[in-house]
């Protein structure tokens, strides 16, 4: 099933040498191999991005791809100076100061990379057990409503 394989972000570019350089240099990437006219980075936990060439790079108005990070206001700060810029929003269910947007335990900051792409880093302060015990409380739950055979 997918739910158990890994899964990896397609991060399109119009120019792939000038997205290397975002990538490599303001975000300290290292790329792993080339491919295909494009470029494998890989993260941790066997995850990874493949920077592709296309001419549909920066059409989606949506987030392309996230990290997880302990800690949101210090990614800021530094990829701030290495001369990112941060996206400010402030619309109906997200307004962000100083570029990071707080929505209960969990913080977001957004940036777009030199082909148009929407980035964030996002911080989750939900311990794990929290996180697990709201999983079990919905199967609980889930599995009190159905009958013997699983049907409702």
């Amino acid at each position: 099933m997918l739910q158990d394989s890994p899964m990896f972000a397609y991060i399109p570019a119009k120019d792939v040498s000038r997205a290397r350089k975002f990538y490599e240099g303001k975000l300290g990437f290292k790329a792993m191999r080339e491919e295909e006219g494009g470029v494998v980075y890989e993260f941790s936990n066997q995850t990874a991005c493949f920077l592709y060439p296309t001419p549909n790079a920066g059409t989606s108005r949506a987030s392309q791809a996230f990290w997880q990070v302990d800690d949101v206001e210090r990614e800021v700060a530094e990829l701030k100076a290495r001369g990112v810029t941060f996206e400010e929003y402030d619309m109906p269910g997200i307004k962000t100061v100083n570029g990071i947007a707080a929505a209960g335990a969990t913080r977001a900051a957004w940036f777009k990379d030199t082909e148009g792409n929407i980035l964030a880093v996002i911080e989750n302060k939900r311990s794990s057990q929290e996180f697990e015990e709201e999983k079990a409380q919905k199967e609980h739950t889930s599995m009190s409503s159905e009958g013997p055979d699983g049907f409702r």
